[in-house]
């Protein structure tokens, strides 16, 4: 056990059978990723705009700042900060993620396109699934590659929903 983080990697680190990333590059990977379709937690089921901000905090954890609207485009704005713990030997495609001291969540970079323009976070328990892009939205033929890479991983396609992204306060009135 790595004392450091408080936590077993064993217990985060997926079985090798479950898809993961060969290699992330930290450094590409630090941004605003957009979630495009998700399989979320009960708190983030009606979200809109939603967006996770990665940033390095030295060299085995991250800054997270996911933002979204509750219920719609002009909804309550919500923030949550968890931090990212890379876990050692992974590829950097492991993290256990800290929303609540001590409980550490796993949280795999199962695909990240060469470009680093798309991505799949995912959950070896195949409760939570994130489908996100670097832009607010992606082609037709993109999105559906990534939901079927989603469905090759054997999660419940029918809990998938695609979050929308659009601008708050872009309701133009016609009266």
């Amino acid at each position: 056990m790595n004392r450091s983080f408080g936590f077993s990697a064993a217990s985060i680190t997926p079985d090798r059978s479950f898809p993961t990333a060969d290699n992330v590059d930290l450094d590409r990977y630090m941004r605003d990723w957009y979630v495009i379709a998700h399989i979320p937690p009960k708190v983030t089921r009606t979200a809109h705009n939603s967006i996770e901000r990665y940033r390095r905090k030295g060299d085995d954890q991250i800054d997270v700042t996911f933002t979204f609207r509750k219920d719609g485009p002009n909804g309550a704005h919500k923030t949550m900060n968890p931090t990212g713990f890379v876990v050692p030997n992974t590829g950097n495609a492991v993290w256990a993620m800290q929303f609540v001291w001590p409980i550490k969540m796993q949280f795999v970079v199962s695909y990240v396109d060469d470009d680093y323009q798309t991505t799949i976070v995912a959950r070896e328990r195949r409760d939570f699934v994130w489908i996100m892009a670097a832009t607010p939205q992606i082609s037709d033929d993109a999105y559906d590659a990534l939901v079927e890479r989603v469905r090759q991983i054997g999660y419940d396609m029918s809990k998938l929903r695609k979050v929308p992204q659009q601008p708050a306060e872009s309701h133009v009135s016609l009266a």
